[in-house]
């Protein structure tokens, strides 16, 4: 199995980085040919050329990688470095293991629009040519706030670790008890308002 992305050990600045608003930068090499028959991800490319579309650019950018630790896990974001430009972004959904050791993004292209995409697409990439693949920036764009309430930041996800349950009792204890809760809920809900694609 032929494995041509690599990254190099990072260096201290890259692991001393604030996770708080951190994103990754992907920094692609020079483009190579690669058989798709032995490459992990069936691809017959790897490193930035021009005239990629968007989706041969994602397949390129999205591994694979030496990615260890579960730091790489809590980020929700990530540019891809292409000459030194900014050439795409995407949603960060999981990192999935390859065999050999390796990892890759699963993710979303995210296009005109997305906060994301315009403020890095087309623009110098935030940590300029970076031997290491994978690095890690600040960004104003970096985290969302917890779904519960608490103004705290997340990265991945809806809710901080547990404060998915404590949202839920908090708004049941507004009403009253578990029982309480129920029957409100069965007095107001219609099945007309239930969310698209959730059965009556």
């Amino acid at each position: 199995m032929v494995y041509p992305e690599q990254v190099i050990p990072a260096s201290p600045t890259t692991e001393t980085t604030s996770q708080r608003g951190a994103m990754i930068q992907i920094t692609l090499g020079k483009k190579k040919n690669v058989d798709p028959n032995s490459d992990p991800l069936q691809r017959s490319q790897v490193g930035w050329s021009d005239g990629l579309s968007d989706q041969q650019l994602h397949d390129i950018a999205r591994g694979v990688w030496v990615m260890p630790g579960s730091r790489i896990e809590r980020e929700r974001f990530a540019v891809v470095n292409g000459g030194g430009v900014i050439r795409q972004a995407m949603e960060i959904e999981r990192i999935v293991d390859i065999p050999g050791g390796r990892r890759a993004f699963e993710g979303r292209i995210l296009g005109p629009g997305h906060p994301v995409h315009d403020h890095y697409v087309g623009k110098p990439a935030p940590n300029g040519t970076q031997q290491n693949p994978i690095t890690y920036f600040e960004s104003p764009l970096g985290n969302r706030e917890c779904n519960c309430g608490c103004g705290k930041p997340i990265s991945r996800g809806d809710f901080l670790p547990g404060h998915d349950q404590r949202a839920i009792h908090e708004r049941i204890a507004r009403i009253g008890t578990v029982k309480d809760f129920i029957a409100w809920f069965d007095q107001t809900w219609k099945p007309d308002q239930a969310p698209q694609g959730e059965a009556a």
